[in-house]
């Protein structure tokens, strides 16, 4: 009796099956932690591996091809970009901190900034750094040893005071104009970049300013005393000249390079290390970075096969369906975009991904191409900083040593953001930008 053919799997079913290995991962992760009874005791690679062994079991390919499908997502460009600034910021990390780098500039800042003011003063600088760098990682590299220093003179939460640094990168770099976010987003909606600023700073300004009252407030709170020691200035030069040279647009692997030479020249002028010394630290601080680096590969590869099988292409049906007002149309730039991100764990990757469809609607339903930018940006970044295997988190936890799912519960600025996000869209705020569809310039 000859075997019949299985019948197809409707749209609605493949399109799930082809999102399953994201629900594996968080079913996972989430079931073992309340099993666990700890949150952050389940190391992220762990589900991720379960994860991707999911996704080439349902992949409909020889086993070779899936693989090979998983490994081009592990080794794309952008991954490999991303692993080779986390080997370069642990190097930096490790022998900052093995010359006193790390203790002299921690010293410096609690000195500038008084006790009570010091989450919001490291909030502020976060979201200055990070506007004129155009990059959260980069922002999150420069500051979160120092974090990590002031938490421990302090006596305050480590991952509360590293949830400060994070939520200040993510403001600067929803804004900056030389953000790939703000590229990405204004390029695919055809305005300038000062146009959806205008927008964007309506949106992101009483967000940061509402997460800064918080940190005022939070403040007050702190009674403890550090013990300030000894600031020694040439010291303070490896954190200054990251922060400067940052400033300055350049980029952030030839930044860390150069970090990492001044911490050597310094540390050997000092006598804190010799040259096997200064390999040893080095040594130490790419180690540090493994985990992180394997679970980037392992989700840059689930992501692709999912985005092989036709996950991302099936979001975008289902949320562009049935759309008959201007509000759900912006809910619906808001959703694909915060979904895309959820499954490529890339901002940027998201705002590329559904950028053209987004356009579409938009002139569909007589969106400001300035307010489908603004959204764009807006909720890829807040999807961005609360998904415990997106890179800014990982790189956080990983610079300190914590789990990056303790950050999330103290990263105030994404959840604000979110909120406001969503009322300037049920509430049609900013006005200007909310109304009947006008011209906008491109750049």
């Amino acid at each position: 009796m000859s075997k019949q053919p299985r019948k197809p799997l409707s749209p609605v079913a493949s399109g799930l099956l082809a999102l399953s290995p994201l629900a594996v991962f968080l079913a996972v992760y989430l079931v073992s932690s309340i099993i666990a009874g700890d949150f952050y005791k389940i190391p992220i690679a762990a589900p991720f591996l379960v994860a991707a062994i999911w996704a080439v079991i349902i992949t409909k390919e020889p086993l070779r091809t899936s693989v090979e499908i998983f490994s081009r997502g592990a080794g794309n460009p952008t991954v490999l970009q991303m692993i080779w600034i986390f080997v370069l910021a642990g190097a930096f990390a490790s022998t900052a901190g093995a010359i006193g780098s790390v203790e002299a500039t921690v010293n410096a800042t609690l000195v500038i900034l008084p006790g009570k003011l010091i989450l919001a003063g490291l909030f502020l600088a976060a979201c200055f750094i990070s506007m004129s760098i155009g990059t959260s990682v980069g922002t999150i590299v420069a500051l979160m040893p120092i974090a990590g220093g002031i938490a421990t003179q302090t006596a305050l939460s480590l991952p509360m005071i590293s949830a400060v640094i994070v939520g200040g990168a993510f403001f600067g770099d929803n804004l900056s104009f030389i953000s790939d976010t703000t590229i990405a987003a204004t390029r695919s909606q055809g305005c300038s970049m000062s146009d959806k600023f205008k927008v964007n700073i309506m949106i992101a300004g009483p967000a940061a300013l509402i997460v800064a009252v918080i940190y005022v407030i939070m403040g007050l709170d702190i009674s403890a005393v550090p013990q300030i020691g000894d600031i020694n200035v040439v010291k303070l030069f490896p954190y200054i000249l990251v922060i400067v040279l940052a400033l300055c647009s350049v980029n952030v692997m030839a930044v860390l390079s150069i970090g990492i030479g001044l911490n050597a020249v310094i540390g050997f002028i000092y006598g804190d290390f010799g040259w096997t010394g200064f390999l040893e630290a080095v040594g130490k601080g790419i180690g540090s970075m493994g985990e992180l680096i394997i679970v980037t590969m392992m989700a840059g590869g689930v992501l692709e096969i999912i985005r092989h099988n036709g996950g991302l292409d099936f979001l975008i049906r289902v949320l562009t369906k049935g759309i008959k007002r201007k509000k759900g149309a912006e809910l619906s730039i808001a959703a694909l975009v915060g979904l895309s991100n959820l499954c490529t764990a890339n901002n940027t990757i998201a705002i590329i991904t559904t950028g053209d469809i987004a356009r579409d609607i938009a002139t569909r339903y007589g969106i400001d191409p300035r307010k489908s930018a603004s959204l764009l940006d807006t909720f890829s970044c807040v999807v961005q900083g609360l998904i415990p295997y997106g890179a800014q988190l990982l790189m956080a936890g990983s610079l300190v040593g914590i789990s990056s799912a303790s950050i999330i519960r103290y990263l105030y600025y994404p959840f604000v953001l979110g909120g406001v996000a969503l009322l300037s869209i049920l509430l049609g705020f900013p006005r200007k930008y909310s109304g009947k569809r006008s011209v906008a310039k491109t750049e």
